[in-house]
């Protein structure tokens, strides 16, 4: 069955569906026709410009034909979560020498922090097979292999491993950080710096707990997302696209706020420049628990 076959089946099925929320299922249809169009804009893509990330912190990454989950294009075209290409930008100078990456998917941050910044330790973890698989191609891809180690589940009493690490934590696991990041349970945390997604769509105040938690171990700022994206430079088969296909192309695929928490141990164990250092970019807030 073509993708467009499928599509139009599901899409049947839902508007077929008796739902006590009409409004529900228009917006479910709506995100997967979304969803079908992002594909066909990411093999546009593809024909044109073949797997290299144009922009953004990652730009050369030789990336993959198709992600282990979540949107695709935004990587391509460097504009992925852009609100945190700042604190992407920090992280390339080096000042760590191993990344943490909880919840690594195909391998974008994971192996993209490892090609751009030699000598760097990637630790990718992801629970999905699959995603590991496309990590190790990845890695392979670009050369890092032996310095990308790939593994399954993290658990809390893993962090204890890089208690005296120059190491920064970077998550998401959709959710599952309110779980896995608390320093009662891995008193490391209160030494390592931690940039994490917050599934506050998915799990309402989580962001709320996450800074109470880390408010007098770290300086804290949140990073907010409105969604929409700043692009420059593209190729004129881009700008071609109808103003909803462009539209498309950066859109996350995300059902709501998901914004990132950026924590800097005031008290490290191992002496290095923090990220506190720098200025404040517009999109950040200096916050403390209420």
């Amino acid at each position: 069955m073509s993708l467009a076959s499928n599509i139009i089946q599901r899409l049947t099925l839902s508007l077929s569906e008796n739902t006590a929320d009409p409004n529900a299922t228009l917006n479910n249809s709506l995100r997967l026709l979304s969803k079908w169009r992002s594909v066909l804009i990411q093999n546009t893509f593809l024909k044109n410009e073949g797997t290299k990330v144009l922009k953004g912190p990652l730009a050369g990454l030789d990336f993959l034909e198709s992600s282990a989950e979540g949107c695709h294009v935004a990587k391509l075209l460097g504009c992925y979560e852009q609100p945190l290409h700042p604190h992407i930008q920090r992280i390339l100078l080096g000042q760590y020498t191993k990344i943490i990456n909880i919840g690594c998917a195909e391998g974008y941050y994971a192996v993209g922090f490892a090609r751009a910044v030699p000598n760097l330790i990637s630790l990718a973890f992801d629970i999905d097979n699959s995603a590991q698989d496309a990590c190790r191609q990845l890695a392979r891809k670009n050369n890092v292999s032996n310095r990308v180690e790939i593994g399954g589940r993290f658990e809390p009493k893993d962090f204890e491993k890089y208690a005296d690490e120059a190491a920064l934590i970077f998550c998401d696991i959709e959710g599952g950080e309110q779980e896995l990041l608390n320093p009662r349970l891995s008193p490391s945390l209160r030494h390592l710096d931690i940039i994490v997604e917050s599934h506050e769509c998915l799990r309402p105040g989580i962001t709320k707990t996450l800074i109470s938690r880390f408010d007098t171990t770290h300086d804290l700022e949140l990073v907010e997302d409105s969604g929409l994206r700043q692009l420059e430079d593209l190729p004129d088969w881009f700008h071609k696209l109808s103003h909803l296909d462009q539209l498309l192309a950066t859109w996350e695929w995300r059902s709501g706020p998901t914004p990132w928490l950026v924590m800097t141990a005031k008290n490290k164990v191992v002496s290095r420049d923090p990220l506190a250092k720098f200025n404040k970019t517009p999109t950040s807030t200096q916050l403390t628990a209420s």
